[in-house]
């Protein structure tokens, strides 16, 4: 089994900025990087980045651009992180594709945090690509769900 993960940014990948007097979080190199090297997996991989955004700032063109990313590539396993807050459309968007088990990704805090769900959910995505059928679904939170039917709790933050 081969696995591709899929960087596009969000709270798993943020880090404090690198200059001086810096407030706003960056994103940083993917998280799945690190967490990857501590699990030394049994499976292959390789890792992209689409690109590195706060996932409020990803509009139609990147969902365009990640689309055609993952259309390209030949093996038929997926992981993308992601960040939380338009997880679901770009689940949706990328439902056109048919042929491949795509899981998306993300996490509360950033995956350099102590106290951070991304191994967790990276871990729970990773278990759930061995088994899952073809289609778009979400891990968090320890739920993994098909795009269409897993729900956001918008006070809490959680899926269910």
């Amino acid at each position: 089994m081969k696995i591709t993960f899929i960087q596009t940014g969000g709270t798993i990948d943020k880090d404090y900025p690198k200059t001086t007097k810096g407030w706003a979080f960056e994103i940083d190199e993917p998280a799945f990087a690190r967490i990857l090297k501590k699990l030394n997996p049994s499976f292959k991989y390789e890792m992209l980045t689409a690109f590195k955004k706060d996932s409020l700032e990803i509009d139609e063109g990147d969902r365009k651009h990640l689309l055609k990313i993952v259309d390209a590539i030949e093996n038929d396993k997926i992981i993308i992180t992601h960040g939380t807050d338009t997880m679901i459309e770009t689940s949706s968007f990328l439902s056109l594709i048919l042929n491949k088990t795509i899981v998306l990704t993300g996490a509360m805090k950033p995956e350099k945090f102590y106290d951070s769900d991304a191994s967790i959910n990276l871990g729970v995505a990773i278990g759930a690509l061995n088994v899952l059928p073809h289609g778009v679904y979400i891990a968090m939170h320890g739920v993994v769900k098909k795009c269409g039917e897993i729900k956001r709790n918008l006070d809490s933050g959680k899926y269910y």
